[in-house]
């Protein structure tokens, strides 16, 4: 695992309280920098997590707020900010599939209006409400954005239409953004495979899809976060693409 001196970095992570978000929150904390986790208010893992973070002595803050809502981000954003005194890096990672099991492209009766909302409200519009909110304190610190798209965005399936459209959206928007804020900020995105984590959604094959990739096994959320990092600390003229990792999923 790679590791990087983050000392006086400021960090704001969505969706921090489980999985890929909080393996990302622990692993900036670890190198040293301020971290703001996001998550669902009542989270009660939330609570958890920032208060073991807080007892290993880690600089961990707790920020409640509903992603798809967008009064509540501009609020915890500014919050998060006025906590840690400005922002270096923003990790757009909440996301949702808005199912516990995979649904079929054919299967439109369950891909309601309702239910794409959901997911874009979240996956989308969520990730572009917090660069939005986030921005000015983004180029001021000259710092940067990283944002958890899927290998869904690229090669379709996931969970559902829906949801492989909104990570598609996700990675066009980081194109986008890369041109819009340079040379400030930098804008990036990953794309992962496989996770090994309580994800809502349940894949039955995921075992056999797995050991069918040449890596054998899905990626763990420390994997992930060890990218993310890379994006944030290093990579200094990187920005606008979205790092695909999968342990070669794609290629199977």
């Amino acid at each position: 695992m790679i590791t990087a001196d983050l000392t006086g970095k400021r960090v704001l992570v969505t969706g921090g309280a489980s999985g890929i978000g909080l393996s990302t929150a622990e692993r900036f904390a670890m190198c040293g920098a301020s971290v703001v986790i996001n998550d669902l208010p009542g989270s009660v893992n939330l609570c958890k997590q920032v208060s073991r973070l807080q007892s290993a002595g880690y600089d961990v803050h707790a920020q409640a707020a509903d992603i798809s809502n967008e009064q509540e981000i501009i609020a915890m954003v500014a919050a998060s900010i006025t906590r840690m005194g400005g922002l270096d890096y923003l990790i757009n990672n909440a996301g949702t599939p808005a199912t516990k099991s995979p649904i079929p492209a054919e299967n439109l009766a369950e891909q309601t209006s309702e239910f794409w909302e959901k997911i874009l409200s979240v996956n989308l519009l969520g990730a572009f409400r917090c660069t939005a909110a986030a921005i000015t304190s983004l180029k001021a610190s000259r710092g940067a954005i990283v944002n958890t798209a899927s290998v869904a965005g690229i090669v379709g399936a996931g969970s559902s239409s829906a949801y492989s459209a909104s990570k598609a959206a996700l990675i066009n928007l980081t194109r986008d953004h890369a041109r819009a804020f340079g040379p400030e900020v930098r804008v990036n995105a990953i794309a992962p495979g496989l996770v090994e984590s309580n994800w809502a959604c349940t894949f039955d094959d995921q075992g056999e899809v797995a050991n069918s990739i040449p890596l054998k096994r899905s990626g763990l959320p420390e994997d992930y976060a060890e990218t993310i990092l890379f994006l944030c600390a290093g990579a200094s003229y990187i920005t606008g693409q979205t790092i695909v990792v999968d342990g070669g999923l794609t290629l199977a």
